[in-house]
């Protein structure tokens, strides 16, 4: 990647495995789809009713020459993402579903233009 990974935490601590865990799925991501010209990546734990229990929500943007920004915005009610690692799981399998979209649409105008 050509600009190291912005991480930021808002609203919880900062958690050196969460960040290391990050690092590590943008690399897969990058081995995957190529090059990442940047990467942000926002940690939330918004305020709630304690009723209703703190979910981890994972902002994600990321910019891709040629496809421009692939874009994670979470704000579900999955009630497993009171685990920070399960939260952080389906946010970066969202966004390899969105890679996996653009890459295979390449792919098909790259066959029909040489066809």
């Amino acid at each position: 990647m050509l600009l190291p990974v912005q991480i930021s935490f808002h609203g919880c601590d900062h958690s050196d495995a969460v960040e290391s865990e990050i690092k590590e799925r943008v690399t897969k991501i990058e081995e995957f789809y190529g090059r990442i010209t940047s990467c942000r990546v926002v940690v939330e734990l918004p305020h709630r009713s304690h009723a209703q229990g703190k979910l981890f929500h994972f902002n994600i943007d990321m910019t891709l020459p040629g496809a421009g920004h692939v874009v994670h915005n979470d704000r579900g009610q999955n009630p497993a993402h009171e685990d920070v690692h399960v939260a952080l799981r389906d946010a970066f399998t969202a966004v390899e579903k969105q890679l996996k979209k653009i890459v295979g649409k390449r792919r098909d105008d790259e066959r029909k233009a040489s066809a």
